[in-house]
């Protein structure tokens, strides 16, 4: 497919159709299927991180990743702000309890860089334990990829213009309010100081060992494209024969009328 000429506004094309969205998608989801059947079969442990912007399409690519896999093998981590409890454990402690298990892909919507963005811009952090978690950083992500997992950060970045109309589709759409917290709106009206916190954290932590890669999200659909895409690159998966299943011969034993048997039964109204 031809690549669209890109703009001065948002650094890509003309938005994607969908029918062209949903054969590419097609496809990479096909490949994802073959990605899981060898990570259960090797054992591979997997950590894919996915931060960025506020409304940048963090669930939609998310989703698109996950959903045509088993979430016993894509398990996808969005963690709540943190109890009283767990305030005062180690800062990581709570997200290294969900790391992966061999066989397992481990999404964090979210993760520890909460510290060095959400956490540091709306003061809930200290300025030393900002500085701190970024010094660290890098050497617990050393430990993690020592330990032999995979681990793979996206950050997913959305334009101003681009940022304020889903915010407003939010405001608007019954559908979408759900998505819209005061803590969104804030991020929204201090876009500069997340811009800054962000050329920190990568500057601190776009290591060798664990890089950063960035994926424009102004267009949603070319943006999960390339986002699936990358992930199935980063890591040397191959395809797993699978043995040929074949239906059994349904058994007649102990044959009965089980549809007479639910004659009474409370069924839902069937309003379509």
């Amino acid at each position: 497919m031809a690549k669209k000429p890109k703009t001065a506004a948002n650094g890509q094309g003309e938005k994607m159709k969908r029918k062209d969205y949903e054969k590419e998608l097609r496809k990479l989801q096909v490949e994802l299927c073959h990605l899981q059947e060898w990570v259960k079969a090797s054992g591979a442990r997997v950590i894919i991180v996915f931060e960025g912007r506020d409304a940048a399409g963090k669930g939609g690519t998310i989703k698109a990743l996950s959903e045509r896999v088993s979430p016993r093998v894509f398990r996808v981590t969005a963690l709540p702000a943190p109890s009283d409890r767990e305030k005062t454990q180690l800062f990581l402690q709570r997200y290294i309890e969900r790391f992966p298990a061999a066989g397992e892909v481990i999404i964090f919507d979210r993760s520890w860089y909460n510290r060095a963005g959400v956490e540091y811009v709306m003061g809930f952090a200290t300025e030393e334990q900002h500085k701190r978690f970024l010094e660290l950083c890098p050497e617990v992500e050393q430990y993690i990829i020592d330990g032999g997992i995979t681990l793979i950060k996206i950050w997913l970045e959305v334009g101003q213009e681009e940022q304020e109309k889903r915010f407003l589709k939010r405001i608007s759409d019954p559908m979408r309010q759900w998505k819209l917290s005061p803590m969104d709106l804030e991020s929204y009206r201090r876009w500069y100081d997340y811009s800054k916190a962000r050329d920190l954290m990568l500057d601190a932590t776009d290591s060798k060992h664990a890089p950063w890669h960035l994926v424009r999200s102004d267009d949603k659909r070319r943006g999960r494209l390339n986002c699936i895409a990358h992930i199935l690159s980063s890591i040397p998966y191959k395809k797993v024969k699978q043995a040929k299943v074949e239906l059994p011969k349904r058994s007649n034993k102990r044959q009965y009328d089980d549809l007479a048997s639910l004659e009474g039964r409370h069924f839902a109204k069937e309003k379509y």
